[in-house]
């Protein structure tokens, strides 16, 4: 038995914290809103969006849909849906709609700790992508 974690790689991987089962309070754990979380990720096109818009904050929709390989209106429908639940937001400058994660989003940490996507910082994104401001 190997305690050490690691990846299929063998690379070591940081240590899981240790979990007291006492602690755990099933009242205060709400599933139905993790099972809609999670399902918003089980769609290919929504994830591929979300890592898109974390990779290049400030694209638009004709962006993502040409980076991913999709129509517009498929990635509008998939956009608005992350929007509802408040993982995206938008901002409008002129006739052009931008859009990035938010960053206090539980997706924003499965996309750096589990996915390993990571976003241009914030010098390098007026080289490709307009900035988007909070709501």
């Amino acid at each position: 038995m190997n305690d050490g974690h690691t990846t299929d790689a063998g690379d070591e991987e940081e240590p899981v914290t240790d979990f007291d089962p006492d602690s755990f309070d099933a009242d205060s754990f709400d599933a139905d809103s993790w099972a809609a979380r999670f399902m918003l990720l089980s769609d290919p096109n929504r994830l591929r969006l979300v890592a898109e818009m974390h990779a290049r904050p400030g694209s638009t929709v004709a962006e993502l849909a040409t980076r991913i390989d999709i129509t517009e209106n498929a990635a509008s429908q998939s956009i608005r849906k992350l929007r509802d639940q408040g993982w995206v937001r938008s901002e409008k400058a002129g006739r052009m709609v931008h859009y990035e994660v938010v960053g206090d989003a539980i997706v924003h940490r499965i996309l750096h700790d589990i996915i390993g996507v990571g976003h241009l910082t914030a010098a390098d994104r007026s080289d490709h992508a307009h900035p988007v401001t909070t709501d």
